[in-house]
């Protein structure tokens, strides 16, 4: 892995040209130094690339470059990824992106986990397809952190109880909570919603409290600080989005 002095990454969060190992390593040494500032090992944040769009060379090239968790907004664009890549060794794929019912199974047979449980309905079927397809997929609970009509997430005085249905469905793994904050130009207004998360989190027991999915190319250094062990970054690893190639109905 490439190392890059904490004086030399700049705060700015924006996309750093060079080749992909440049630009992972750059990343991942943001990380180190907001874990640093908020007394946490570099060890406790997994970084995941988002792939959303991305051609499959590209992507190739950020896992060669080192990062093994593959984050897939679609599922049947996520399903023809994997494929094209082939078996890449010691590489996960989650999906982030919302679930619709009829995409069940075939979340079940892309993904290794689904961060965007959600909704009682979704957990119930999600369960029943796994265990019809002999396994158990874990899973985190998407919390709304907008409380915007329309946007996914279960509402957090409704996050105990979806929690304890997870938990006690066949088929499902509980393995802790995902959030995505409001759009925002600034870094820093993320992190009330970032320090919620984390106090949701901590009152899981403890056989379910594993990951903290939260942060973007936006504001992932804020979700570090703020207990984050896992980070969703797409736009700092790849650059901008390329346009949308595929026509992708219901996920």
């Amino acid at each position: 892995m490439v190392i890059i002095h904490a004086s030399l990454v700049p705060d700015s969060e924006d996309f750093s040209p060079g080749s992909p190992s440049k630009r992972v390593a750059a990343v991942q040494q943001r990380i180190a130094v907001a874990a640093a500032r908020s007394g946490r090992s570099p060890q406790d944040v997994r970084l995941m690339a988002v792939v959303k769009f991305q051609p499959v060379d590209s992507v190739r090239a950020v896992v060669d470059a080192g990062v093994r968790l593959l984050g897939g907004n679609y599922v049947q664009e996520s399903a023809d990824c994997r494929s094209e890549l082939g078996e890449l060794p010691g590489t996960q794929w989650h999906l982030i992106g919302g679930l619709q019912a009829n995409k069940a199974r075939a979340a079940v047979r892309t993904f290794d986990c689904v961060q965007t449980v959600d909704r009682p309905e979704i957990a119930t079927r999600l369960g029943r397809i796994a265990v019809e397809e002999g396994t158990v997929m874990p899973v985190l609970v998407q919390v709304d952190l907008a409380g915007t009509a329309g946007r996914s997430g279960v509402q957090p005085d409704q996050l105990e109880n979806l929690c304890e249905q997870v938990a006690s469905t066949d088929g499902l793994e509980l393995r802790g909570l995902m959030g995505i904050p409001p759009p925002s130009a600034d870094p820093e207004a993320a992190r009330p919603c970032f320090a919620a998360m984390r106090e949701w989190f901590e009152k899981l027991p403890a056989a379910h409290r594993h990951e903290l999915s939260m942060g973007m190319s936006s504001d992932y250094t804020v979700a570090v600080e703020e207990g984050a062990t896992l980070v969703r970054v797409g736009s700092a690893l790849f650059g901008p989005r390329p346009p949308k190639e595929r026509v992708i109905a219901g996920g």
